[in-house]
């Protein structure tokens, strides 16, 4: 099951580091993503606070 990162909010295959921040605080309870392909020029990268294209969770618990 993907993990997403409670921190920057990637989504990982595999892991229980986050290959972007590298902190260990995943999840496996998230709803939603979007992919960013260009994080300079997309507005939902803007929105969610991301800088690094990627597979990124919209929701998950705290």
């Amino acid at each position: 099951m993907d993990k997403a990162c409670k921190n920057c909010k990637i989504v990982i295959k595999k892991g229980d580091v986050c290959p972007l921040c590298g902190k260990s605080d995943l999840t496996t309870n998230w709803k939603g993503f979007t992919y960013v392909f260009d994080a300079e020029r997309s507005e939902i990268a803007g929105k969610l606070g991301v800088n690094t294209p990627g597979k990124y969770a919209l929701r998950m618990s705290k």
